[in-house]
């Protein structure tokens, strides 16, 4: 695609809303937890009226109904004989079955049935020819999530571990689940965070790491930190992080904290801390977290450290926003970064991954106007969204520990973090899901700041990519997809982990690895499959890894910079970790 493409107009856009439209679709969406009835109902008809029409696929159904009845008559014969064999294995991420009650008559007939079940509606609601892909996963999705919701692991009387839990406290794990349970229901109707969360304030015990705010302006905060060393490398470290999060989840308790690591190691970081909007902050666009995010940011250190670039360090859609900067700035021969470093940030958006079974015409229309009443979108309903993709385990199997066994996992930082919910601005959420998720402007070389297209080719620092193994919101494939965009050396390293522990990974944290590989403009690019086969893992934690490659790209230490710059306006102000933190 030519460099000079411009997005075309749509010759018939659709009719502006009608405030009628919009309150009637908010009242729907506060039914439906934001879910847009029309895009499901869609993607269901989409599926039966193909499936109606497909009187091969049916009778293959049918068969597999037998052939799974028979197996599991079969097996309800010969399972209370040693080493009787099952007819169907969890799937290896199904840790519901694993205890040894579940291999007890009844429970191995009960869960056996329940996982040939499950696998028939997989088959029922895949391969049927014609369907729309989208439409094919929705309703795959949704079915995954009424069968997780009626699996035999959540019921009493279903549940062997539960029932022998039970019977051996006498029913004290029952009444503590139900004080469980009233606790967190008055929590939930009174908007307070969950158990155990006050416990972890940002100042307090978490985002401790010395510094002070050294520019605020109507959406952010710059927070430069204080040095740790006596001497430091002379290109300042810039942290983006997403504005959907509270930027504390890289300065956690001081011992996992990325920044205070950082900042141990020589460096002179600074770091956005983005306000949560309110309902005056509706017409905040995607540009505005650009200008008054990144490019200030850029300004400030500029002038407290000047002459010196900066590495760019950007996580999830912070990691996307500092890629669109860098390619404006490549535009306009802006040379100030030195390097940039993406957590867990896609460029392409073509795959997104589970996430894009909510983002369709359907659903961003339907969230627009449920938007357009309050100004922004609660970070709750964001947060449901996630905690879907990972129903089994977040919802189901929580639920199950809490409410029937009893056992109240203790809460961490990470866990209170998470809790920290933020809001998003109406315009910059709608511009977003739809540039970038339904659109994908960037990747496809559409993308206009300023009236100009912008190209990620055009960028030539060198880039340090992070994908995380088990991403349910940016899966490593798709983080992945930056080798086929780039122009300039991408190291790629994948990390065990998801998407926010596999980043919070300090040396000495079990059960880590990581691969790491350098791709070269000029090299064939490894399929994702061949770079799983071909990069060889090395255990532990990924940052010192990074750390190298900073080093490599940075200057012999010198005297730390001053804190600010008061005499060009950036005035060191409030003791990190700010006031913005603390916006409910």
């Amino acid at each position: 695609m030519s460099r000079s493409t411009v997005p075309q107009q749509d010759p018939n856009p659709p009719d502006p809303p009608s405030p009628l439209d919009r309150l009637v679709r908010v009242g729907l969406g506060r039914a439906t937890m934001g879910l847009s009835p029309a895009a499901l109902q869609l993607a269901y008809l989409d599926w039966a009226v193909h499936l109606l029409s497909a009187p091969g696929k049916q009778g293959q159904l049918v068969d597999k109904v037998l052939r799974k009845a028979a197996r599991l008559a079969a097996y309800s014969c010969h399972c209370h004989e040693a080493g009787a064999r099952p007819c169907i294995e969890p799937l290896p991420n199904d840790r519901r079955f694993r205890g040894d009650e579940w291999q007890q008559w009844p429970f191995n007939i009960i869960h056996q049935s329940f996982l040939l079940t499950q696998q028939w509606w997989h088959n029922a609601t895949t391969g049927v020819r014609g369907v729309t892909p989208h439409h094919e996963e929705v309703v795959n999705f949704m079915g995954r999530q009424v069968l997780d919701m009626v699996s035999p692991s959540n019921y009493l009387l279903s549940n062997p571990e539960v029932l022998r839990q039970t019977f051996q406290e006498g029913g004290a794990n029952l009444v503590r689940g139900a004080g469980y349970l009233w606790e967190d229901a008055q929590r939930n109707l009174g908007g307070a965070p969950p158990a155990g969360a006050e416990a972890y304030q940002p100042g307090e015990n978490v985002a401790v790491t010395p510094g002070r705010v050294v520019h605020r302006n109507r959406l952010m905060e710059l927070i430069q930190y204080q040095p740790a060393t006596a001497r430091v490398h002379p290109e300042p470290i810039l942290v983006v992080p997403a504005w959907i999060m509270k930027y504390y989840i890289l300065d956690l308790s001081p011992d996992n904290s990325l920044i205070r690591y950082l900042v141990g190691q020589g460096y002179t970081v600074f770091a956005i801390s983005w306000k949560n909007p309110d309902e005056g902050d509706r017409d905040l666009g995607f540009d505005d977290y650009r200008r008054l995010g990144v490019m200030a940011a850029l300004d400030a250190i500029s002038a407290i450290v000047p002459e010196q670039p900066v590495h760019g360090v950007g996580y999830c859609l912070g990691g996307t926003l500092l890629m669109i900067a860098a390619a404006a700035m490549a535009r306009r021969g802006d040379e100030r970064l030195a390097s940039l470093t993406l957590f867990a940030a896609q460029a392409d958006f073509s795959e997104p991954g589970e996430l894009g079974l909510f983002i369709d015409d359907s659903q961003v229309t339907f969230l627009d106007d449920i938007m357009w009443e309050t100004g922004y979108l609660d970070g709750k309903q964001m947060a449901g969204a996630f905690q879907l993709l990972r129903s089994q385990d977040m919802i189901w199997s929580a639920m199950v520990n809490q409410y029937l066994k009893g056992e109240r996992f203790p809460m961490n930082d990470l866990m209170a973090w998470n809790a920290d919910a933020t809001r998003l601005p109406y315009r910059m959420h709608s511009e977003y899901l739809q540039r970038l998720y339904l659109d994908n402007e960037f990747a496809d070389g559409v993308f206009e700041v300023d009236g100009d297209v912008v190209h990620l080719s055009d960028v030539k620092v060198p880039f340090f990519v992070v994908g995380t193994e088990r991403d349910h919101v940016a899966p490593w494939r798709s983080v992945y997809k930056i080798n086929r965009l780039a122009r300039a050396p991408v190291t790629f390293l994948l990390t065990s982990g998801g998407h926010n522990a596999g980043i919070v990974s300090p040396p000495g944290h079990p059960r880590r690895r990581y691969r790491a590989r350098t791709h070269q403009p000029d090299e064939l690019l490894l399929h994702d499959d061949d770079y799983l086969e071909q990069v060889p893992a090395t255990e532990g934690s990924w940052w010192p890894e990074w750390l190298g490659w900073l080093r490599q790209r940075s200057g012999n230490r010198r005297k730390p910079p001053a804190m600010g710059a008061p005499e060009q306006g950036y005035a060191p102000r409030d003791d990190a970790p700010g006031r913005y933190v603390h916006l409910k």
